[in-house]
């Protein structure tokens, strides 16, 4: 990826825009996506010039120790992130094209960048050029003949560069004082007309939030899980792809660095005979005795003993989508689409049932022999979304895994089965909740809109561990309540409303709180002593002097009962049931 930078007047509001979201967005690379990405930033309308084809007006940002495309370091980022101070400096600036020149920024940088990416590893699949400016008219100040010659030559760049399988991105940055007019020069660059012409600016500035909302968000490759075969019937199979659509994301696995080189250290096992010191070459061998034999096993062998059945989707039968019950998802389900790479015709085959299965409102019950742990699936149809012409969801089927009847429990709570005693609201009581609940209505709930605190913590730690930061950045709990709207009077009055209704005028919360606080299990433990401490008679016990006779499991009986402490030897529990009873 090479951010391009073409930015007129660099000391303005403008620059700061772009060095702040090229810098958040190689943070970010940096720490959620640090295999995936490689950079090069070129700024264009330079001063200064520094890039291998000698161009004028060209200045390839770089630090000693990346010498090819790469991964962003510690050293890069921290540097760029100085680059204010020392701009105009060690950089410049020009603004705008110099009339009477036959020298073009913008074509220079894009041959540049273009070099840049072409000399990426070519497990570099997806290259891109991320164009930052603030300037809709780059050749605004040139003649007719000038400004023509200028805008076709940059324009045949662009293609050259989009037909060698690299992407140009335009993300524009407005001026306080007029709205960038992409139609003027960029829409031809980077191929826009018709609804996406006016669709751009918009999803432009989306896209620029996104960035800063995707800073601490690891990113993950959209790629296919697992490759499946659904049998369907007398013989018929087709291929299917897996996807995994919503997984838990969870803090990266700690990787052991060497000391010296700080380069990934490689674990290695080998096994080693007791008897010699020998390096066992072989896989070892496993056994089982069996009426005074060892009977010798291959890890291959034990392998396929404990395979229950093949990893393959065999479909079962249809039911009514009203026979699904929401409960019955016991985890994320998995997203499939058919596949014509090792089956031909599998699309075909997949759409007819897709089809048929949304007419008649069906869903397919299947059994997916995974190896590990096979399980009863329902294969639901999902129809395409569309909204503005761009797809929201794709057309499949998600693989919903079903539960066995071992994995549904009865209810352990036992209801009241008499309206008498289950308890119930008023209607005062339910139009107060209705209010309330009309009052701290959440709009526009999407979970897309809150990050995993603990996670954003745990990046913003390495952020600061890998750029030597002393102080760790502040990172923004989106789960936590809204306070200042909690305290709004109207919300305050609904709540009031509501708690007296249920509660009364003389409810107090303090005092019942300090009686809530004993637990559920303290409760049950009380009630169990309470009823030990009914079997025997401590008065007459205590009277004839045989309390020394019970046991200290017995003593302490008593004295959870009546909630003392039950600290101490034996005779320290008698005398305080001594005391307790007045003797």
């Amino acid at each position: 990826m090479s951010p391009l930078i073409n930015i007129q007047k660099i000391n303005t509001i403008f620059a700061n825009r772009v060095g702040i979201f090229c810098y958040m967005l190689w943070k970010s690379a940096a720490l959620s996506a640090y295999d995936m990405f490689s950079y090069y930033l070129v700024f264009c309308l330079q001063r200064e010039k520094k890039n291998l084809q000698d161009l004028n007006g060209v200045f390839v940002f770089n630090v000693a120790e990346r010498e090819h495309l790469d991964r962003p370091t510690a050293r890069l980022i921290k540097e760029f992130d100085c680059i204010e101070e020392s701009f105009m400096r060690e950089i410049g600036s020009q603004y705008g094209i110099v009339p009477g020149s036959r020298e073009n920024s913008l074509y220079s940088a894009l041959w540049v960048a273009q070099a840049l990416l072409r000399k990426g590893s070519i497990k570099t699949a997806d290259k891109r050029i991320l164009l930052f400016t603030n300037e809709d008219d780059p050749f605004g100040s040139l003649q007719d003949a000038a400004k023509k010659d200028m805008t076709r030559t940059t324009l045949q760049r662009a293609k050259d560069a989009q037909d060698l399988g690299i992407s140009i991105e335009l993300l524009p940055l407005s001026r306080p004082d007029s709205e960038f007019n992409v139609s003027t020069f960029y829409a031809d660059l980077i191929g826009l007309d018709g609804e996406d012409l006016a669709q751009f600016m918009p999803s432009a500035s989306q896209k620029l939030e996104d960035m800063k909302d995707q800073l601490r968000k690891r990113m993950f490759t959209k790629r296919v899980v697992r490759r499946i075969e659904f049998q369907i019937a007398n013989g018929l199979s087709i291929e299917l792809n897996t996807y995994a659509l919503i997984r838990p994301t969870v803090p990266g696995a700690i990787t052991w660095l060497d000391s010296v080189t700080n380069h990934p250290l490689k674990t290695e096992r080998s096994l080693i005979c007791e008897d010699t010191g020998a390096l066992i070459q072989e896989p070892p061998k496993l056994f089982q005795p069996y009426r005074n034999e060892n009977v010798k096993f291959l890890p291959v062998e034990i392998a396929e003993i404990k395979r229950i059945s093949p990893g393959k989707l065999r479909l079962l039968g249809f039911k009514p989508l009203s026979c699904l019950k929401d409960y019955y998802n016991l985890r994320p389900s998995t997203f499939v689409y058919p596949s014509d790479q090792e089956v031909v015709g599998s699309t075909c085959i997949f759409i007819a049932l897709h089809r048929s299965m949304l007419k008649h409102n069906r869903f397919a019950v299947a059994y997916y022999g995974a190896s590990y742990h096979p399980q009863l699936v329902a294969l639901v149809a999902q129809d395409e979304i569309t909204s503005a012409g761009a797809q929201m969801e794709p057309p499949g089927m998600h693989m919903i895994y079903l539960p066995y009847a071992d994995d549904i429990r009865d209810d352990e709570e036992i209801f009241p089965d008499t309206e008498e005693d289950a308890p119930r609201a008023d209607e005062d009581q339910i139009q107060k909740a209705a209010a309330l609940i009309k009052r701290i209505y959440v709009k526009d709930f999407s979970a897309f809109q809150f990050a995993n605190p603990a996670l954003q913590r745990h990046y913003a730690v390495l952020q600061a561990l890998a750029l030597a930061e002393d102080d760790i950045p502040e990172t923004i709990d989106e789960t936590a309540p809204d306070e200042e709207g909690l305290t709004r009077p109207a919300v305050v009055r609904a709540a009031e409303a509501f708690k007296h209704s249920v509660y009364g005028d003389s409810y107090d919360e303090e005092s019942d709180m300090g009686k809530e606080k004993m637990s559920e299990a303290s409760r049950k433990r009380k009630a169990i002593a309470e009823n030990a401490a009914k079997d025997y008679d401590w008065g007459n016990l205590a009277d004839k002097g045989q309390l020394k006779n019970l046991t200290v499991g017995d003593l302490k009986v008593y004295l959870n009962a009546h909630n003392l402490t039950v600290s101490g030897k034996k005779e320290a529990l008698i005398s305080r049931i001594l005391t307790h009873m007045g003797k």
